[in-house]
């Protein structure tokens, strides 16, 4: 799977399609590419989510649609009807929605960039470009493991905002369970299962079947087997050959960094592997995360080619 020319194939889609209803699933069929991959990799190497690239797209136009008419003599753009029409055209259920959409990505309504022309946020269609830079080779395995069944805390999370909201997660279940904080009533067996199965090793990404706008991830250790507590769930990775990548540094910036080059450098063109089946996992040692020296890794599962 080459991931830029899919990237480059779904840009020119999308820029085809801008004034119909399309989002992540239908990009992402185009391409031939899971919803959760391209989502992932569509987010690491532009930087935005799918639907943010949409959204920004159509607002751009949408200001130079509102320029357009500034000159008409009867005032219709920037009015009432005007912008009723624009919301309509741009896939908003009302004006009301529209304004507030327009008025956020440009800083002004569409009356005022009427009279402030040269405010208009300017938003062109990406150009994907493979940059080949020297650096330090990718450290990574190949290892084959048998099906792992994990125990851990689930949350569902969109794409649109999972680069947020996830971090949120992490800190969540780090005031409440790890370190010196308090025992909760009721929390004793909660606490005993997350360190009998080093719960926080792991963090996993699963797409969310039948809802390709959401998936699903876990904080997870080991399942050891015996009674699940309330609030945790059991689940299951098949087994697969991994490519595992290591990662040292900060977090978590070096993990962020492994990640973004795995989505640029290692899978656009590979002709050796491609990605299996829709799982990732993030490794996690014990130690400082903000030392040079902290371990941790990013797991892919893949297929040979």
């Amino acid at each position: 799977m080459d991931w830029m020319a899919s990237l480059k194939k779904a840009i020119d889609f999308m820029e085809d399609q801008l004034l119909t209803d399309i989002g992540a699933v239908e990009v992402a069929d185009v391409v031939h590419v899971s919803p959760f991959y391209f989502q992932k990799g569509f987010k690491i190497v532009t930087g935005y989510s799918v639907g943010e690239y949409l959204r920004n797209r159509r607002l751009y136009l949408a200001g130079l649609d509102v320029l357009k008419g500034s000159g008409q003599s009867d005032d219709r753009c920037g009015g009432a009807d005007r912008i009723i029409d624009l919301a309509y055209k741009y896939g908003y259920d009302t004006p009301e929605s529209f304004t507030r959409a327009f008025t956020r990505f440009h800083g002004l309504s569409p009356v005022q960039l009427r009279a402030q022309p040269h405010q208009i946020k300017v938003f062109l269609p990406l150009l994907v470009e493979i940059s080949v830079k020297g650096g330090r080779r990718m450290e990574f395995v190949i290892e084959k493991r048998e099906a792992m069944r994990m125990i851990g805390f689930e949350r569902v999370f969109s794409f649109e905002n999972s680069y947020q909201e996830i971090p949120k997660f992490w800190d969540e279940f780090c005031r409440r369970y790890c370190g010196d904080a308090p025992c909760q009533p009721g929390e004793e067996k909660t606490r005993q299962t997350i360190a009998e199965c080093v719960v926080g090793e792991f963090g996993v990404c699963v797409e969310e079947e039948g809802n390709m706008e959401n998936f699903r991830y876990y904080i997870a250790g080991a399942y050891q087997g015996g009674e699940v507590p309330e609030g945790m769930k059991v689940f299951e990775i098949p087994a697969s050959e991994w490519a595992k990548f290591r990662c040292s540094g900060v977090m978590p910036d070096a993990l962020q960094t492994v990640n973004t080059r795995i989505f640029r450098e290692w899978l656009p063109g590979n002709k050796e592997f491609e990605m299996a089946f829709h799982v990732t996992v993030e490794w996690y040692s014990d130690g400082d995360t903000e030392t040079g020296s902290y371990e941790s890794g990013i797991w892919i599962p893949v297929k040979r080619l």
